[in-house]
């Protein structure tokens, strides 16, 4: 078969060849409509770049890393799929490999080595521990690094989240709403950034709630909801800081004898496969996981292309969903 061209990219998404090989490098000073454009194009008409071509042309690697939490932890998360899919969807049209990498002896230093080497052109860090070294270390060399969700601490590193805070404020607007008396929190883990921007953001709507700490596990949910209808046995609204430790409450709360909502409404966050799983489907905050991590690609593209850019926080803002659980 023949193979198809860069020119015959550019006709079909109806823009030049200048532009067209932009996106195809990267680039990120190019408008939206047309990166998208080119990006159907090139999936229509099924171009391949000639990536060792073009690693001749600009001594990039064509392959970036995404850093996942160990394979323990990677088991309970239901947002790595969507972490994933969104990242492959901004750079498979590219033709850049990603590589997947999960936090293990040696594996962090591995990815700094694959970076000073030229073996990755860029890494993508999820769950990091707030006392992991490895973002600073990045950044002092001088590599392209974007960090999933704002870091504990300032420094100058691309990331992209969600508004945390407005987030726990809508849940807890919805629970004063559905008119609850005595309200609740299941927290994160206050080690986290997400763990405290969501407490604080929902205390600020909500100043009186009994507050049980967790740690975004499923265990955790069901251990915090034991402490919390023991403490708290009239409590009749929860806003529990993760959908996976929505999933491990509610069941407690059927067990003590307990209707959802009627006795206890429950909300949520994330937006997560654990929100679908939960029995009543769980009404939660949404955060645009998918989307996040297509931001992710590109801000780390921009980064490779770009080696000056400045370092930039971008910000997603939630949405309440509503189900059956409160």
């Amino acid at each position: 078969m023949k193979r198809v061209t860069l020119e015959e990219v550019a006709r079909v998404a109806g823009v030049s060849r200048a532009t067209a090989s932009r996106v195809v490098n990267g680039a990120s000073s190019v408008d939206e409509s047309l990166r998208h454009a080119v990006q159907k194009a090139i999936s229509s008409t099924g171009y391949l770049p000639n990536i060792a071509a073009r690693s001749l042309v600009t001594r990039r690697a064509a392959a970036i890393g995404l850093l996942l939490p160990d394979e323990h932890r990677m088991n309970g998360d239901p947002h790595l799929a969507s972490v994933v899919s969104g990242v492959t969807r901004v750079v498979r049209p590219l033709g850049i490999h990603l590589v997947l990498m999960m936090t293990g002896p040696g594996t962090r230093a591995q990815a700094m080595s694959d970076l000073r080497c030229g073996r990755l052109d860029g890494v993508i860090l999820v769950h990091t521990d707030p006392a992991d070294p490895v973002p600073g270390q990045l950044i002092a060399a001088g590599l392209p690094v974007v960090l999933a969700g704002r870091p504990l601490k300032p420094m100058p590193i691309t990331y992209v989240d969600v508004n945390q805070t407005e987030g726990a404020a809508l849940a807890g607007r919805r629970l004063k709403a559905l008119q609850c008396r005595r309200i609740a929190t299941i927290t994160g883990p206050q080690d986290t950034p997400a763990g405290q921007d969501r407490l604080a953001g929902f205390l600020a709507e909500v100043p009186d709630a009994v507050v049980v700490h967790g740690d975004f596990t499923r265990q955790s949910g069901i251990t915090a909801m034991e402490k919390l209808i023991r403490c708290c046995p009239d409590v009749d609204g929860v806003f529990v800081a993760s959908d996976l430790m929505a999933n491990g409450a509610i069941p407690v709360l059927h067990r003590s004898g307990r209707k959802v909502p009627d006795d206890v409404a429950v909300v949520g966050f994330d937006d997560s496969s654990a929100a679908l799983t939960s029995e009543p489907e769980l009404t939660t905050v949404r955060q645009p996981i998918t989307d996040m991590a297509a931001e992710m690609a590109r801000q780390l593209l921009r980064q490779i292309t770009e080696p000056r850019s400045p370092a930039t926080a971008v910000v997603f803002e939630p949405s309440l969903v509503v189900r059956d659980s409160g």
